[in-house]
């Protein structure tokens, strides 16, 4: 195998002319620079050099492997400068892809800290919920997956082969009109605040209309209304947050969403009450295992996870 380290030593032979001044600029001894090239011309399985009185000249292959060793040893130089580049923060990439509550609140000041700290890595993002974020961060779409779970969830994922850090365990509220029977506050709810009131058992809300979320997120909502005995009614399915809450405003059904979510959403005419039984998701940054030790990754993750902290 020709090795880069005598692939060096053949370049500063040819450039000096002998073993000896190829030594002193290379900084190693006559006998080291003499035993590298018995070695090269193994691999080669030719001779590269010739003896021409007191100088060294080379062969026909010689000349060949020289010719191509110069870009063989650019290459490698760049490619080594740009490896210490990444493993020093200087470059890098980090393709994010979350869903939407993410995105809105734990993304941001996440992104913004990176940057001010590493302005060389490149971060990009995406947005796409469970399992489909998985399966991208699985096939190499992205190096971080912003995801979240139900743990009493029946078809809940299997996230063994990936690298799981946790942020956050965000609680599920629900949201029902303002006036509505149920409302406990004394004026319109602001979103995320529970109104005070005694906690809603999720069996009062069974002749309720519905109003739904992401795919996953409906089917966990009919699990946990088939526990409380009654399957839920619903009428409007949308993947926006801001929509939902409109809608529930509206008088048009109640709803539940995680308190992640409600952080970025405005409505007027709805209020916030508590459920019980006690509804949470656990909310993670997902990576795979060869990545998680990537400095620009590493840094990510730790950025997400201060920013759920806060």
């Amino acid at each position: 195998m020709i090795e880069a380290r005598h692939l060096r030593v053949l370049r500063a032979v040819s450039r000096t002319g002998s073993f000896s001044a190829a030594a002193r600029e290379l900084g190693c001894t006559q006998p080291a620079v003499s035993q590298q090239m018995k070695a090269l011309e193994s691999s080669a399985g030719t001779p590269l050099l010739i003896r021409a009185g007191r100088e060294m000249r080379l062969t026909e292959a010689g000349e060949a492997l020289t010719r191509h060793a110069a870009g063989i040893l650019a290459g490698l130089t760049a490619a080594e400068e740009e490896v210490a580049a990444i493993a020093g923060l200087r470059a890098g990439r980090v393709r994010l892809v979350s869903f939407p509550s993410g995105i809105s609140t734990i993304v941001p000041p996440a992104v913004a800290g990176m940057r001010a700290e590493n302005p060389g890595t490149q971060i990009s993002l995406e947005e796409a919920e469970p399992p489909q974020s998985v399966g991208m961060l699985r096939s190499g779409d992205c190096e971080i997956a912003l995801a979240f779970r139900y743990p009493d969830m029946r078809d809940g994922e299997d996230w063994g082969d990936l690298v799981v850090r946790h942020l956050l365990t965000d609680r599920l509220v629900g949201l029902v009109p303002s006036g509505h029977r149920l409302d406990a506050t004394s004026g319109p709810g602001e979103p995320g605040d529970p109104g005070g009131g005694r906690p809603v058992d999720m069996a009062e809300l069974a002749d309720e209309q519905w109003i739904a979320g992401c795919p996953r997120c409906r089917g966990h909502l009919v699990d946990i209304c088939e526990a409380a005995g009654f399957t839920p009614r619903i009428d409007f399915a949308t993947d926006d947050y801001p929509a939902v809450a409109g809608l529930v405003g509206a008088g048009l059904g109640v709803a539940m969403l995680p308190e992640l979510a409600l952080r970025a959403v405005r409505a007027k005419g709805v209020a916030v009450v508590d459920v019980r039984p006690a509804v949470r998701r656990e909310v993670v940054a997902l990576t795979l295992p060869d990545l998680a030790n990537v400095p620009a990754v590493s840094a990510m993750l730790d950025r997400l996870a201060y920013a759920a902290m806060r």
